[in-house]
């Protein structure tokens, strides 16, 4: 199956957690130990029904107070689709691990709290999203039910943030109106939201289209590490591992290593369950070549005739992630 990468995002206290929380518990994507154990943290913090931010809120700090720190990882599938989900913290101080657990995302999830509306964070969150070419961008405007499922805040909602994606690179753009304590339109359609005429959120996580996303043109194999078994039965076996970052590699494609420019053929392509006839993006796969070249972690493997372009001058939009400013000269 095929598998989609999202995160969270926005501002705090919009409820990532809890939507993350929903999504599993709708989808029983979670087990029945887990669910125990955040009910009995439930009831021990006095609070009315089950909290489900719990399930992906792991550091004792983040339980103690009730908030989203570091980035947590949670895996579920259904019949069509796999899924990892990012969720990532939405105060300001913790800006650098959203931006982590969006640099690998295919989707980002941008929630807006719909008493509040857009607020600057929800603004940071969208064009960090855009800045690190996410493809799709989905704002769910949250705690529909506590503006009593009003159809004018999410209409105006929604003409505010369209006409703040504008200014960004944003290629496909969605709004879902949701409330995230109550499962309203997030794995089924809410009998709340006639007015809304669109598909639940686990619907549209499963439909959006992401092959074109990747460029499967240009073979662009980073090595990340040298597989030289030092035991007497393999001692002739030299793979090269790492995740293909564009184009297609098959067995007998005439490639090039870089930066040496030594060129060759690819013998196998290698996944942990076997050998496979071709790897594209995000696949990590072991690649084995016809000849013993020089190749080191940091070398990379590209197709000859489509070399990538070289450069000792770099433009770049960086994202700065220490406390002090960036000054020109420094370390």
């Amino acid at each position: 199956m095929e598998l989609l990468r999202f995160a969270t995002a926005g501002s705090v206290d919009d409820g990532k957690s809890t939507l993350i929380g929903r999504l599993l518990y709708d989808s029983k994507a979670i087990f029945e130990d887990q669910l125990e154990a955040v009910e009995r943290t439930s009831r021990q913090r006095g609070e009315v029904g089950t909290n489900l931010a719990l399930l992906t809120d792991g550091l004792r700090a983040e339980r103690e107070q009730g908030i989203t720190i570091d980035v947590a990882y949670r895996y579920f599938a259904t019949p069509r689709r796999k899924f990892v989900i990012a969720d990532t913290p939405g105060h300001v101080q913790y800006t650098r691990n959203m931006v982590t657990g969006a640099s690998t995302a295919d989707l980002a999830l941008v929630l807006v709290d719909a008493r509040k509306g857009i607020v600057e964070q929800s603004r940071r969150h969208a064009f960090l999203a855009s800045l690190l070419r996410v493809p799709h961008l989905v704002v769910c405007v949250n705690k529909m039910d506590l503006v009593g499922y009003d159809q004018d805040v999410f209409d105006a909602i929604k003409a505010e943030f369209r006409a703040f994606a504008m200014k960004l690179d944003v290629t496909d753009l969605a709004f879902v109106p949701i409330s995230a304590l109550h499962g309203d339109n997030v794995v089924h359609r809410s009998a709340n939201t006639p007015w809304y005429e669109g598909s639940s959120l686990l619907h549209h996580l499963e439909e959006v289209h992401i092959a074109s996303d990747r460029n499967l043109i240009d073979v662009r194999f980073p090595v990340q590490y040298v597989i030289r078994p030092r035991d007497d039965e393999h001692h002739d076996y030299r793979g090269y591992a790492g995740q293909v970052a564009g184009g297609v590699l098959k067995p007998g494609d005439e490639v090039m290593a870089l930066p040496s420019g030594f060129s060759t053929a690819i013998e196998t392509v290698e996944t942990a369950d076997g050998p496979v006839a071709e790897a594209f993006s995000p696949m990590s796969v072991t690649v084995r070549l016809a000849d013993d070249l020089d190749v080191s972690r940091g070398d990379m493997i590209v197709r000859a005739g489509d070399e990538p372009s070289t450069s000792q001058d770099v433009e770049a939009i960086v994202c700065w992630m220490v406390d002090q400013s960036l000054r020109q000269g420094g370390r």
